[in-house]
């Protein structure tokens, strides 16, 4: 089974918009695609291969950059998704420009020759729009290039990078534009460990918010610059500050000798550091190495998952005129824009249900159905009625009405915003849904908690998020719990909140 692919121009909302995601596609700026090209053309290959053609963003940047190095490109690609191609026609590509463009998968049915040159936006479909059996075959295909399976979230991107890689000749160059899981997500860190030791990573740029290629798309793009030759230990990082600076482009094409005044900023670093860091990141210069994590001192677990949060999370006019008694319900709240403040206490909760905001949680145990009152008898019907026990998580749970299992969290965490993620004093003692993780302090002494109150609000641990986080567009940010608990708390947030270090730190300092 194919999975479409391809980069059309991004209309602004609404249906269009969700077909072109469910097709990864995003249409390339010329500033970045000339700029791209102008990588891949810096040795002396005399085509571009672009593996998922789409409307011909990198055909049409090929010509430019050709035609400024003065020798004649010959355009070559892929896709399977014929109305791209008539997109490209319209753009102004000829039949000649589009005569090499071959009709097929390029991860499962690529083409039988090597490129020199390979150039591609490749479509961002993450993993769980794929269906089974494709992801089935790209772990399958992963396992066979790397010795080992990719983790099951990794988008079809990633898989194209692979195949890419592996249909470069020695001395070949590619250039992908990339979101930036594919340096941050689970399965990053084995995936450019293999990548670093089998080529050599000449240039990462990244994008400041304001200077992004895909404004009010919520992506943080990358560009990865590879090189097939003997690896090294450094490389350059850039990031553009401007959008449309001309700079990224004179900066490629001169074969990253003349380093721009404005618009990029571009540093050398050292792989081994980028890789620890996250090839997405900003240097990171380790002053203290005995610092601590977040992890010494809380756990974390995320928030409950209902599986179809409008029949179990209701108003409370929904929860009355269900007639179920309200033992069976708990105190919730289900978006982070519902707590806007830093603490969530009794009169806010009051507020959402004045707002007619749903603050109630259906908490079911796993007694048999006939053990319940009638009137949630009636209502696990209803939900039967609807189907919900066949819904992917809902078929999970044993039996599927019963609800996940929380402690009340002391803190919570909105883990997911655009300069708005932040940690919540849980007061009201209310239940959070997935918008929110759960912070259990390991000591439920009230000095302590107060302590950790206190560490939480400190700046440092703010600011040091982006050291663990999945970053979008927009400055938005996503932390996973394990993440979160990965978090480095320097010790001067820990000498503000009157907490000493972990013993296995100290132990670092004395050694």
């Amino acid at each position: 089974m194919a999975v479409k692919a391809g980069h059309q121009r991004l209309p602004s909302a609404g249906p269009k918009r969700e077909a072109l995601r469910k097709k990864g596609q995003f249409w390339t700026p010329a500033w970045i695609a000339e700029a791209m090209v102008a990588y891949v053309l810096q040795g002396d290959a005399d085509h571009v291969f672009d593996p998922a053609v789409g409307a011909g963003a990198f055909f049409h940047a090929a010509k430019v950059v050709g035609a400024q190095l003065g020798r004649p490109i010959t355009l070559h690609g892929a896709e399977i998704d014929g109305e791209a191609i008539e997109q490209a026609r319209k753009t102004g590509l000829s039949t000649e420009d589009l005569a090499f463009v071959q009709m097929q998968d390029f991860v499962l049915h690529p083409p039988t020759r090597q490129y020199e040159a390979i150039v591609a936006n490749p479509p961002y479909i993450r993993h769980h729009r794929l269906p089974q059996v494709v992801k089935a075959q790209l772990q399958k295909y992963g396992r066979d290039v790397m010795g080992k399976a990719l983790d099951g979230r990794a988008g079809l991107h990633v898989y194209f990078l692979l195949r890419a890689l592996q249909m470069l000749p020695y001395d070949g160059r590619l250039a992908f534009i990339m979101p930036a899981d594919t340096c941050e997500g689970k399965f990053a860190t084995p995936l450019w460990n293999w990548i670093t030791s089998h080529y050599k990573l000449e240039a990462v740029v990244t994008f400041a918010a304001d200077a992004t290629p895909f404004p009010g798309i919520d992506t943080n793009p990358i560009v990865f610059m590879i090189r097939h030759c003997a690896p090294e230990s450094t490389f350059l990082w850039a990031q553009c500050t401007e959008t449309r600076t001309p700079n990224y482009k004179a900066w490629t094409i001169s074969g990253f000798r003349d380093v721009p005044t404005s618009g990029l900023v571009v540093y050398e670093r050292y792989l081994q550091e980028a890789l620890n860091t996250g090839l997405s990141r900003q240097i990171t210069v380790e002053t203290n190495y005995s610092e601590a994590k977040l992890g010494d001192f809380v756990t974390v677990m995320r928030g409950i998952a209902t599986g179809a949060n409008d029949f179990f999370f209701l108003t409370k006019e929904q929860a009355r005129q269900t007639r179920i008694p309200e033992t069976f319900f708990r105190i919730a709240v289900g978006r982070t824009r519902d707590i806007p403040a830093a603490e969530i206490t009794d009169q806010v909760l009051a507020q959402l249900d004045r707002s007619g905001r749903p603050t109630q949680l259906l908490y079911l145990d796993n007694r048999p159905v006939d053990a319940f009152p009638v009137a949630i008898r009636e209502y696990i019907r209803q939900g039967e009625q609807r189907g919900l026990p066949k819904k992917s998580l809902i078929s999970q749970r044993k039996p599927w009405y019963k609800m996940e299992i929380r402690a009340v969290p002391p803190f919570l965490f909105a883990y997911l915003g655009r300069n708005n993620v932040r940690f919540i004093r849980n007061t009201a003692r209310v239940l959070p849904l997935t918008s929110f993780l759960c912070v259990y302090p390991r000591n439920e002494d009230p000095a302590y908690l107060e302590k950790i109150w206190k560490l939480l609000q400190q700046p440092e641990i703010i600011a040091n998020l982006y050291r663990v986080g999945k970053s979008y567009g927009a400055n938005a940010i996503k932390v996973e719990p394990r993440a979160l608990e990965r978090l480095p708390i320097p010790a001067s947030a820990l000498h503000a909140a009157g907490l000493d270090a972990p013993e296995q730190t100290k132990q670092l300092v004395l050694l």
